[in-house]
């Protein structure tokens, strides 16, 4: 017997006599546009967690280095590509790529969530990055002199 709710693709109530399990879990919302704040998702669910500034705290550290450790990476394909074409060289290169490759997706990813303190150690983390890896200061190249 179909009901006069299904025949106009409208779902009809459950039965009053159906249970339904309670759940109890805390839903929050995605956000689709900047937002502050440590009540957020960040890569994984239930993540730093909810009304918990420590793990919040700890989340934008964990995006800072991951920041860092794709620019240190970037700089590091450099000098690895510099070794010998040997098996063991183009291993190592793959190994960096997909490393550098997989901290960067991580980061986006995280970014994703719009959390201005997100974005902000995102930023903050590749800034530092390429200061300390990327930039004259550290490979100490002499400048190039237009005399």
């Amino acid at each position: 017997m179909i009901s006069d709710a299904n025949v106009h693709g409208t779902a009809a109530a459950p039965p009053s006599n159906v249970t339904m399990p309670m759940q109890r879990r805390h839903h929050m919302m995605m956000h689709m546009t900047f937002f502050w704040g440590k009540n957020t998702e960040i890569l994984f669910h239930g993540w730093p967690g909810y009304d918990r500034l420590w793990m919040y705290l700890l989340s934008l550290l964990v995006v800072f280095a991951f920041a860092i450790a794709a620019e240190w990476l970037t700089s590091a394909a450099g000098v690895l590509g510099k070794s010998s074409d040997g098996w063991a060289a183009r291993v190592l290169r793959t190994a960096s790529y997909a490393a550098r490759t997989g901290f960067g997706y991580l980061v986006m990813l995280a970014v994703m969530s719009f959390n201005g303190g997100v974005f902000v150690a995102a930023v903050a983390g590749h800034s530092v990055g390429f200061f300390f890896f990327g930039s004259r200061a550290a490979t100490k190249r002499p400048a190039v002199c237009g005399c």
